[in-house]
């Protein structure tokens, strides 16, 4: 099963990093060359435990349909998405928040399976890997000039952890 790793150093707190990871009008903004919507579920706001998400997007010259389940959450830490329904045989991402002292580091595991056996590997060795890993690190760069220029104020008023 294919393993994305990446790291990404946000000089902004974990808690702001956090629930602009969870935004959903965040992550249409960070699609938008995709135009993926959140269609069924939670569509707009911050997702939590226990909630689901339907994402319709364009991928690979077809309009496709994800349906991703937050499994697992400890707040401002860490959480998990998982796919529920999509094209894929399986998918699972963990994200993870680390403070430090000038902001935080931001950690994505993403694995994901593709259908069709061993046509599936070979898609993924020579395509499917490099295509994901370009769509995380571009939503990761969204949430970075969010995070860090103030604009996060816009997608988030309130967050929750000024309550």
């Amino acid at each position: 099963m294919p393993k994305i790793h990446l790291t990404t150093v946000i000089h902004a707190p974990a808690e702001i990093v956090f629930d602009l990871s969870r935004s959903i009008n965040l992550h249409e903004k960070s699609m938008a060359q995709t135009n993926e919507k959140a269609i069924a579920g939670t569509v707009t706001g911050l997702i939590q435990k226990g909630e689901t998400v339907t994402w319709q997007a364009k991928h690979l010259f077809k309009n496709r349909i994800l349906r991703v389940e937050i499994t697992e959450m400890k707040p401002w830490t860490s959480f998990i998405d998982e796919m529920k329904q999509g094209d894929f045989k399986s998918m699972k991402h963990h994200h993870y928040f680390k403070p430090i002292d000038n902001g935080t580091i931001m950690i994505d595991e993403f694995y994901f399976q593709s259908p069709y056996g061993f046509l599936g590997r070979i898609v993924n060795h020579f395509f499917l890997t490099r295509y994901m890993t370009r769509l995380l690190t571009q939503r990761n760069e969204i949430i970075k000039q969010y995070a860090e220029t103030g604009r996060w104020k816009t997608v988030l008023p309130q967050p929750e952890f000024a309550g």
